[in-house]
């Protein structure tokens, strides 16, 4: 009968182990960042214009909603870019130049768009391929000085960060074939290479959100559920007890900047091979000496899910959705910075959610709990004495 209790207990549905767990108080913690950004938020759009206040909050929440397409798209480049510093971060390196990667994926990307003549089915499946190399590229520098040199990968890789970007705009600028000096901008990249679109109207959205999504899921196995990924979060917690177990450290710094080097390039094929809601264009690229936001949005995204792939795929949605209602809000007056302001404010909180999160738990289980916990002990001599009579009913 004991034993059938033990194994019936087993199999009960335990509420204890999901709200006890790391991820549901990550999730719980990223729920607090968001609402307090998002108050602070109103309040600012209420000394700002206390008339269009309601109005303009109303379009950063569910404007969104209505533009589901461009908010995928926009999600694309900035989850991955966050899968990158993500990736980076659970090794314990702070990749902060996916900027760069990203630009460089972009770059390679349009190079095979324009320069290589391919078959229609599978030309852009190359210029993402090449996005990937490139983005590898850039990431696998940064890597070897931190490895070999111990430089600090924060300090390379946000110089790649303007090095990247000055060498593609003076790349594109010299190449007759894929500029246009009188638009200042790239020409409209062949149909063959722009990636499928999803079918969704008056939108960009394409078959790369779908990617973007099994890379993300792809990650998750990796880190959690292989070798490999051990070896990366066990460097990330403790480099010298790590390598003391037999973990080779800079094969695996290595390693991971060029993976994470290739995740921001995708994110630059990704947003650039993207077919445009106009027939006969698409995206293009405008060199303009500034670098890319979307390296840093993804920096953002990647904290706001904890860099965990999972929470990094719904932070970069929901980024992507507020982003987009944050530009519908200049229908009523207010400046598109206002949602850089509330971006800004949520990534702040979450910096020190956890903590918020910990110290809400203690004061519920403190004014709540004593009521249950009086319940328990009450309960616990009935159970002791059920036991006792079990035990000589048996010795009968």
């Amino acid at each position: 009968m004991q034993d059938k209790n033990i194994i019936s207990n087993k199999n009960k549905f335990d509420i204890k182990k999901i709200t006890h767990s790391s991820g549901f108080s990550s999730f719980t913690a990223a729920l607090m960042a968001i609402f307090l950004g998002l108050i602070f938020g109103f309040l600012v759009m209420i000394i700002a214009s206390p008339g269009n206040a309601l109005a303009g909050f109303r379009y950063i929440v569910s404007g969104g909603f209505g533009r589901i397409g461009d908010v995928l798209y926009f999600a694309t480049p900035i989850l991955m870019t966050g899968l990158s510093v993500g990736f980076a971060f659970k090794m314990g390196l702070f990749n902060i130049g996916a900027s760069g990667q990203y630009t460089m994926g972009m770059f390679f990307a349009l190079y095979v768009g324009f320069m290589w003549d391919l078959p229609g089915n599978i030309h852009w499946i190359v210029a993402i391929l090449a996005a990937m190399l490139g983005g590898m590229l850039w990431g696998f520098i940064p890597g070897i000085f931190k490895a070999f040199l111990n430089v600090h990968e924060v300090i390379t890789s946000i110089m790649f960060n303007y090095i990247g970007m000055y060498l593609v705009d003076m790349l594109i600028q010299g190449n007759s074939i894929m500029y246009t000096s009188e638009k200042t901008r790239t020409k409209y990249l062949p149909a063959d290479v722009q990636i499928p679109p999803l079918g969704v109207g008056d939108s960009n959205v394409n078959f790369g959100i779908v990617l973007a999504i099994i890379i993300g899921i792809i990650l998750y196995i990796v880190l959690e559920k292989t070798t490999f990924g051990f070896e990366l979060k066990a460097s990330g917690f403790n480099k010298h007890a790590s390598e003391y177990a037999g973990m080779k450290g800079k094969k695996n710094i290595i390693i991971t900047m060029i993976i994470a080097g290739g995740l921001s390039g995708l994110g630059g094929a990704f947003a650039i091979l993207a077919p445009s809601a106009i027939a006969g264009s698409s995206m293009t690229y405008e060199p303009i000496n500034i670098i890319a936001a979307n390296g840093f949005n993804g920096i953002a995204v990647s904290l706001l899910g904890n860099s965990h792939p999972i929470g990094i795929i719904f932070s970069s949605i929901f980024i992507s959705h507020i982003q987009r209602g944050g530009t519908l809000a200049s229908l009523v007056g207010y400046k598109p910075e206002i949602i850089d302001v509330v971006i800004a404010v949520i990534i702040y909180f979450s910096a020190f959610a956890m903590i918020m999160n910990t110290a809400l738990a203690r004061f519920v289980k403190g004014r709540f709990g004593k009521g249950h916990e009086t319940q328990e002990s009450e309960l616990a001599p009935a159970v002791l004495d059920e036991d006792s009579d079990n035990k000589t009913r048996g010795a009968e």
